[in-house]
């Protein structure tokens, strides 16, 4: 109504596909093709469902998971280290949680900064209670700042002509090796080019992902139920 008040131009959304599987939708290109992104890359479903790698990887994913729930590991930690994929893992976050929370089932998305939280939640992560698998995220930085030797202190010589992207690189190896040590089960991502292939390939892995455990634990990944009741409650309680 407000657009057509406007006579704006009105671009048409099928009203089934529903806010967070979107991303792929007119609701999340127009903003990217505005943005000066190349939209034709972002989608790239029909090259990925041919590409056999791909589709190995994402029945391994699902199963895996699978597997984790049955032996009560609900809680899906990603170590993200990337701070400019924040909000990459907020719309994963959601896709997850508001998809497969039904039923008295569900995974538990929980999103960890790194390397900050190697100072905070890690000594959890490796000791505390093992109900959670985990997925390490990097993306390699092409132009990564370098450290200034000459402030340097003796002890650490160590981080002599090295980079921010190396050391971060270095810490989550080591952290992944810990992990093994530790038998904690974890998966890792480790993207290459930060363009919109890449993304794209990362939105149809995670939406196509959850769909199939959702289907696995024959509950519907499309809908949301019980958020529908807040709405209303919100909407009764102004009235």
């Amino acid at each position: 109504m407000l657009a057509k008040k406007l006579k704006s131009e009105i671009i048409h959304h099928n009203n089934y596909i529903g806010g967070r599987y979107s991303v792929l939708s007119e609701v999340g290109m127009l903003p990217a093709d505005l943005m000066g992104l190349n939209i034709k890359k972002f989608k790239q479903i029909n090259n990925l469902i041919k590409n056999k790698n791909f589709i190995n990887l994402l029945t391994l994913n699902v199963s895996n998971i699978i597997y984790f729930l049955k032996q009560k590991k609900f809680n899906s930690i990603v170590l993200n280290y990337d701070e400019q994929s924040e909000n990459l893992f907020k719309w994963y976050q959601q896709l997850v949680a508001e998809s497969l929370g039904k039923k008295k089932n569900g995974v538990m998305p929980v999103i960890s900064s790194m390397p900050k939280d190697n100072h905070s939640l890690m000594q959890l992560y490796l000791d505390g209670p093992k109900n959670n698998f985990f997925t390490f995220f990097y993306v390699k930085e092409k132009n990564s700042p370098s450290i200034i030797n000459k402030k340097i202190l003796s002890s650490h010589s160590y981080l002599k002509n090295k980079d921010i992207n190396q050391i971060m690189f270095s810490q989550k190896l080591a952290t992944q090796n810990v992990f093994l040590k530790k038998n904690i089960p974890f998966r890792s991502f480790e993207i290459l080019n930060r363009d919109e292939k890449s993304l794209g390939e990362l939105f149809c892995f995670f939406i196509l992902e959850t769909i199939l455990i959702g289907r696995a634990l024959k509950i519907d990944p499309y809908d949301q139920p019980s958020v529908e009741l807040i709405k209303k409650e919100t909407k009764k309680i102004l009235i």
